[in-house]
């Protein structure tokens, strides 16, 4: 279970002084193939710690894929022999926590030194296995697995295929340079759940997303200013000649165009300005160096969850506990 981590017993606010190197992989699954995209995965934690990286995030949904331009044969009422076949191969290749994949991360991130925050569809352990999750897992520079965050609301057709995460994994970190946590892809568009995030003291805002748009970034760079914080987004490079042909639906892509997701992975700085303009059309490894003190400096004039807050006229009550059977 994720560990519940209480505001009130934390160490005090870090000293917010010097500066953090951090690694965005902007790179496409191995579609369905948990294996070789998790090697994938290594390759980009190693290559991001030999670059002096302290902080890797890597897409949602990495492991082992978002499964874009698919429906799976389904439609309300129906559903199809076929995309029963591409989901059964679909939930093969999740990921439980913990398993060999999730030991293999683990010791990417010891081997490189680096805190890794990591997209993946989760298996639920829990429960008999048979719902997924769109799921970040942290681990630390030394292999421990420090908890996860299940995505609270898929969005559209995401209802399809995974089940909705509740209020016990909303997870922070606590690491040298600060406080690292985050919200999946639309998420961030829930106003409380922004709030919350921002309520549990959050340096370094990671935002893993599969949202190709122009406009995210302007979102993005929202976040930034609202929570006086760094904001890191990560997507996927993904083009139709990464699916396997195989698929019982892939012709569900035909009208698809080949670039299917074209990147824009971005970070910005606390006062809402780019330190890494968004990528678009190509794999890369974003690296960048964080100034930490640009965070306290940024709060002079607004602080969410301090002077600029109201709570004699607002709360915001939220719920932590596990749900479920």
């Amino acid at each position: 279970m994720t560990p519940h981590l209480d505001a009130n017993k934390r160490p005090a606010t870090q000293d917010l002084t010097g500066t953090v190197r951090v690694a965005l992989g902007q790179a496409g699954s191995v579609i369905m193939d948990r294996e070789a995209t998790t090697a994938k995965a290594v390759r980009l934690i190693h290559e991001a710690g030999a670059q002096g990286a302290k902080l890797v995030l890597l897409p949602e949904a990495f492991i082992s894929g978002y499964p874009r331009g698919l429906i799976l044969g389904g439609k309300v009422g129906y559903r199809s022999p076929a995309g029963r076949a591409d989901w059964l191969r679909y939930w093969q290749s999740s990921v439980a926590v913990p398993s060999p994949t999730t030991e293999a991360l683990a010791q990417a991130a010891r081997d490189s030194g680096v805190y890794l925050c990591a997209g993946i569809i989760e298996r639920d352990s829990d429960h008999g296995g048979g719902t997924l999750y769109c799921t970040i897992v942290y681990f630390g520079p030394d292999g421990s697995y420090l908890g996860k965050h299940r995505k609270l609301k898929p969005t559209a057709a995401e209802r399809i295929i995974w089940g909705e995460g509740d209020g016990s994994t909303l997870t922070t970190i606590d690491t040298p340079f600060g406080r690292v946590g985050g919200l999946i892809c639309w998420e961030n568009y829930m106003p409380l759940a922004r709030a919350h995030m921002y309520s549990k003291g959050v340096h370094i805002y990671l935002a893993p997303t599969a949202d190709t748009r122009e406009r995210w970034t302007a979102s993005m760079r929202h976040i930034a200013l609202e929570g006086r914080c760094w904001v890191l987004s990560c997507n996927q490079y993904v083009t139709k000649d990464m699916y396997p042909t195989d698929l019982a639906c892939y012709d569900e892509l035909a009208s698809e165009p080949e670039v299917l997701s074209s990147g824009g992975s971005c970070i910005v700085g606390p006062n809402g300005e780019f330190l890494v303009q968004p990528v678009w059309g190509r794999e890369e490894l974003i690296v960048a160096d964080l100034e930490m003190s640009d965070v306290a400096a940024s709060r002079f004039d607004f602080d969410a969850v301090g002077h600029y807050a109201r709570p004699d006229v607002f709360r915001l009550i939220v719920n932590e506990e596990p749900q479920g059977s």
